[in-house]
């Protein structure tokens, strides 16, 4: 059984469109960066954690699955994942109030940044694990005053990595991407069914099983 490391309700969207049956288990890590700590050191780091917590988890819980599932298996193999806005070498984490996400659209503003999201796939013991980041170059038109105090008033960048959200309102802002939209959503579908095929999983295969 494949179980979800993350409470993001579009990572198990996402994930849904690949396998049918899936457990999702938070992990509750700390996720403040290293001093002097790179962003892809960073991003890669906080996949691993995530999954080695809900390994643990499930270790010191004789392996039960967690009570979201309706399936009795046994978990085996848990998916975790992160993804971070990067701009300048500097990771936006999630907005903290008006004025910081001002000054996040601001630093996006008319330039191109980096999302980097991270997977790591690995089984209950950890004894197989497998990491991959994912990079994807997004570019943002010019972005006035007026337009984020309106954007934030909607809600959607409060929760946001770089305090904007592609798959809403937040996609009037670009202009260009080039590389992976699930990935900036927040699960690369590409790399994803390529590592759970790794651990058996196909998704097509898991799709066409009606």
């Amino acid at each position: 059984m494949l179980v979800l490391a993350s409470a993001s309700p579009r990572r198990k969207e996402l994930l849904g469109t690949l396998v049918k049956e899936f457990a999702v288990c938070p992990a509750d890590i700390d996720e403040t960066p290293h001093e002097a700590e790179a962003a892809h050191d960073y991003v890669t780091r906080m996949a691993l954690e995530k999954a080695q917590a809900v390994a643990m988890y499930y270790r010191q819980n004789n392996n039960l699955l967690y009570q979201d599932s309706t399936s009795k298996a046994k978990c085996s193999v848990i998916l975790a994942s992160d993804t971070s806005v990067v701009v300048d070498g500097v990771v936006l984490g999630k907005p903290s109030s008006f004025d910081d996400a001002k000054r996040m659209l601001r630093l996006l503003s008319g330039r191109s940044h980096q999302v980097m999201t991270s997977l790591c796939l690995c089984d209950v013991d950890g004894d197989h694990v497998q990491l991959t980041n994912v990079v994807t170059d997004v570019s943002f038109r010019s972005i006035s005053d007026v337009e984020i105090a309106q954007y934030w008033r909607t809600g959607e960048p409060q929760d946001k990595a770089g305090a904007y959200a592609i798959q809403g309102l937040g996609a009037v802002f670009v202009s260009h991407l080039s590389g992976s939209y699930s990935a900036v959503v927040g699960l690369p579908l590409y790399e994803t069914s390529q590592l759970l095929a790794l651990y058996g999983i196909h998704s097509l295969e898991e799709m066409s099983h009606e």
